[in-house]
């Protein structure tokens, strides 16, 4: 292992941080337990106080097939999941071209879209070194609890990418801003949809020095250009406080604040 300077102002998807020193893991590392795991900081809003960081180093970047089984590093880019699925006509994958950052990071939330979840095409995740199948994981919408750091997942594999359908998930971006953003801010309630709850109780585009929430789609938190923490901070409390004096809902974030 090493320590690393990232500098999360330009690392981070939604361009908000300062550098900061992280512990990169490499193969055969006794991983500390006193230290917060990221990925590719694409649902992160770094502080500028954050806890002791570490990142998988590029050793968990690896992608095989053996017995029926596509084995994946946890800090496998999803574009290269998306890729390599394509190219040897593996199905199931398609939707994760519309999710950016590593497996890790998919996992440790349970990413998706619309119906698909990673959990659903898991057969199971090796966690502190040992194989844990899928159906022992406590999941759901928008969570996993691990118990542990992911380092590999395994999925069965079934032939057929599905061309079509890559090109509809990928339409589905034409909703959402090009602005720095870390995603969605902030998970559905049920039977709601969060970006709906805000632009009715009036922050949709709602700005705070150079953080907004989108007048695109307003559930997405963007960055216009120098952005800080505490601005962002100040515009996700806003929001929770005026879904839950208007609505009686108390909105969960998804953006991971450190």
């Amino acid at each position: 292992m090493f320590l690393k300077t990232i500098d999360f102002s330009k690392y981070s998807s939604i361009k908000v941080g300062q550098p900061t020193e992280v512990l990169m893991i490499e193969k055969g590392d006794t991983i500390p337990t006193d230290r917060y795991l990221i990925g590719g900081a694409n649902n992160l809003l770094v502080s500028p106080t954050p806890p002791p960081l570490m990142m998988l180093s590029k050793d968990f970047t690896t992608i095989e097939q053996k017995n029926g089984m596509l084995i994946i590093g946890a800090a496998m880019p999803t574009g290269r999941i998306v890729s390599y699925a394509k190219k040897h006509n593996i199905s199931g994958f398609e939707f994760c071209s519309k999710l950016p950052g590593t497996l890790g990071g998919m996992l440790a939330m349970n990413a998706g879209v619309k119906t698909y979840e990673i959990f659903n095409i898991l057969h199971s995740v090796e966690i502190n070194g040992q194989w844990i199948l899928k159906d022992d994981i406590k999941h759901g919408y928008r969570y996993a609890k691990l118990n542990g750091i992911a380092t590999a997942a395994k999925f069965k594999t079934a032939e057929g990418f599905n061309q079509d359908l890559l090109n509809e998930l990928l339409n589905l971006r034409s909703n959402q801003p090009l602005d720095p953003n870390a995603g969605s801010a902030f998970k559905n309630p049920e039977g709601d949809y969060a970006g709906r709850l805000i632009e009715a109780v009036g922050l949709k585009g709602m700005r705070k020095g150079d953080m907004q929430w989108s007048d695109i789609h307003a559930n997405f938190l963007v960055n216009l250009g120098e952005g800080t923490f505490k601005d962002a901070l100040y515009l996700i409390d806003l929001a929770k406080k005026r879904v839950l004096d208007e609505f009686n809902i108390t909105l969960e974030e998804e953006i991971k604040l450190l």
